[in-house]
């Protein structure tokens, strides 16, 4: 494990134009930080969007970061940035939200259980009960929280009290529950969730099905964080598997699981590593 307590991370948006990467650099420089990482990409250099990441040594950092972020809103400003800096010895909060299907739940466990998840896992959260016994021996706590339609807004609430202030994203593990708007606008961009297709293909509901009825060649997941609109979200993620006339639907679901649980933990462990920039509907991932 890498040594990350005086790590820091940066994360800049704003218009494309000369001096960009020469201005944050000298900052950094002037208050003694060291470079270790740095990706760019701009949308189009003549008017575009330029995007960059950067991580930086800095001793002292957990007491030297709200300064640094005080004396960077000037730069900020002259460069109409949309920015965020991060501590990367501070681990992300983290609540894993499941219903019957462990196969993703368990990825996103072993991989936390063997440090490859920079994350404290604060609870698992279940309409159902079924996964109880697979998260107990990880001791995080394990909330079961029915949902039906009678009760949703009940639901909400009981979900939004236990998240607030406790947690700062959201991963559903094959949560097969639509979360309501509230809680998409309280974590907007903070929400993931793996779609057991390869988007914008068999949106919503049965795709394993709508993929055998069409006769597909290919499956894929894709991971995307979650907006009002179903399945429509910024994708972070995907990958696809090869499949032939032979597999039915059980067949599909089968291959389908590796994906998932790959596809969804690659998106995770970007977004824990601040990899990941949201532009419009569309994401930047210095992966």
């Amino acid at each position: 494990m890498k040594d990350l307590t005086n790590r820091g991370r940066m994360l800049i948006s704003c218009p494309d134009g000369p001096g960009i990467v020469a201005t944050v650099s000298q900052f950094l420089f002037q208050n003694g930080a060291n470079i270790v990482q740095s990706d760019q990409h701009s949308t189009d250099p003549e008017g575009g969007r330029f995007f960059m990441r950067i991580e930086f040594d800095l001793p002292n950092l957990a007491e030297r970061l709200p300064e640094l972020e005080q004396q960077f809103h000037d730069i900020a400003s002259r460069f109409q940035m949309a920015w965020r800096m991060t501590h990367a010895g501070v681990k992300k909060r983290l609540a894993i939200f499941a219903s019957k299907e462990e196969h993703c739940l368990q990825e996103l466990l072993w991989r936390w259980q063997l440090g490859e998840l920079p994350a404290e896992i604060v609870m698992v959260v279940s309409n159902h009960r079924d996964l109880e016994p697979l998260v107990k021996p990880f001791q995080i706590p394990y909330f079961y929280v029915p949902v039906d339609k009678s009760k949703r807004e009940e639901a909400e609430e009981i979900h939004l009290q236990l998240l607030e202030g406790k947690v700062d994203t959201i991963v559903l593990a094959r949560y097969m529950q639509i979360i309501p708007p509230r809680m998409v606008q309280r974590y907007r961009n903070q929400i993931i969730n793996i779609h057991h297709s390869f988007l914008p293909a068999f949106v919503g509901g049965r795709p394993y099905h709508q993929a055998y009825e069409r006769g597909v060649k290919i499956i894929g997941a894709t991971a995307h964080y979650v907006t009002e609109e179903l399945d429509q979200g910024p994708i972070i993620e995907q990958d696809v598997q090869r499949v032939d006339h032979r597999d039915q639907v059980d067949d599909l679901k089968r291959i389908g699981r590796d994906v998932e649980r790959i596809v969804l933990a690659r998106a995770v462990r970007w977004h824990l590593e601040d990899r990941v920039l949201v532009y419009g509907n569309k994401t930047i991932v210095f992966s």
